[in-house]
């Protein structure tokens, strides 16, 4: 009987460690192929970046949103190089928005560091002056020499941050909050003030 149950533990034994060698070699696999899968999405980003640094721009940019697209984990160069071909394409604040997210995770101590932030000051700057053409068009819409008429308490709700008092902007990896340069602490803006921005002269302020 002592016999016949040593037996049964010992198979029970086997089995076990069978199917923990098993798992142990099923998830070794996995990660294999993980990582033979990631590194052929660098081979693509280097492709990109060979491909970038040639002037091909639009078939780099294929190749950064592929690997975008597919890899687990966005290498932090990526950020940079997709910010910097952004910018050669004209998508200014795509780049802005990838150059600031490489500073962020870098740092001053980044390789890239002195290029990302002089690629990203020309970026917002580029951007500055899209917004401003748009603010030109609005302008024409709107009148250039009237100003409107904002009712009895000469106060209105800012536009620009719906009277919340915070700009909420969109990122790859998040939103981000900045404090309004254009209403008082309540969300609002006087009469003079929006009128002054509806005609785009009205200047944020420099927290």
């Amino acid at each position: 009987m002592r016999y016949c149950l040593f037996l049964l533990l010992l198979s029970i034994s086997i089995i076990s460690t069978a199917q923990q060698v098993d798992k142990n070699a099923t998830q070794q696999v996995r990660a294999d192929q993980e990582q033979t899968r990631r590194a052929a999405l660098l081979r693509t980003m280097d492709q990109g970046i060979e491909e970038m640094n040639q002037g091909l721009y639009a078939q780099a940019d294929e190749k950064f949103l592929y690997v975008l697209n597919n890899i687990k984990g966005v290498p932090s160069d990526l950020t940079f190089y997709f910010g910097k071909n952004s910018f050669y394409l004209s998508k200014f604040k795509q780049s802005a928005d990838w150059l600031n997210k490489y500073i962020q995770l870098k740092g001053t101590t980044g390789q890239h560091y002195t290029e990302a932030l002089d690629l990203l000051k020309k970026a917002e700057a580029e951007v500055l002056i899209e917004r401003s053409k748009e603010v030109t068009k609005v302008k024409q819409v709107l009148s250039q020499s009237y100003d409107i008429d904002c009712g009895p308490t000469g106060k209105v709700i800012c536009p620009v941050c719906k009277g919340t008092t915070v700009i909420i902007k969109k990122g790859a990896f998040g939103n981000e909050y900045k404090s309004c340069q254009y209403c008082d602490k309540h969300g609002q803006l006087t009469c003079d003030q929006y009128n002054q921005l509806v005609r785009g002269e009205l200047k944020p302020r420099q927290n």
